[in-house]
């Protein structure tokens, strides 16, 4: 059985950098046994963000993949505070906020680009908790998709 690590680098993805907190937070906070991840934006591997606004300047499929991205950059900031994905023992909740126009209804589509990442690095029974998809009408600096997450340790 493979570890969270070994699974990961199986999905052939890259990660982003570790983003910096802009505003006065930590990325991350260690309590005990959990793990609580802070709002993540759109980091892509040279830095940059995704932006737009889902349902205006971009698809539900293009959300989707920016939420992966959100996934990915949570995944990176989870490498750098602890060394390794192994040191997570599942995902407990996942709450997707998502920049879209006021009709848009497919919120748990998008968020699911995170939640697929997951699935793949922990598996189905660690890599899936409980989560809230909700639609937002901006987000900082106009990035489509913010996710924070809460992660059970070993």
């Amino acid at each position: 059985m493979n570890t969270a690590d070994q699974n990961f680098i199986e999905t052939g993805f890259t990660l982003p950098p570790a983003p910096k907190p802009l505003g006065v937070y930590k990325p991350c906070l260690i309590d005990g046994k959990y793990l609580y991840v802070s709002g993540h934006g759109t980091v892509q591997d040279d830095g940059s963000l995704i932006i737009g606004r889902i349902g205006e300047t971009m698809t539900a499929e293009e959300g989707k993949l920016a939420a992966r991205q959100v996934g990915l950059a949570i995944l990176s900031t989870i490498k750098t505070h602890l060394g390794s994905l192994d040191k997570i023992k599942r995902v407990i909740k996942v709450l997707g906020m998502v920049n879209c126009t006021h009709d848009f209804e497919k919120h748990p589509f998008i968020i699911n680009g995170c939640s697929e990442l997951f699935a793949k690095v922990w598996g189905d029974d660690n890599g899936v908790g409980v989560r809230s998809a909700v639609g937002m009408g901006s987000l900082p600096g106009n990035i489509p998709v913010e996710i924070e997450a809460l992660f059970e340790l070993f």
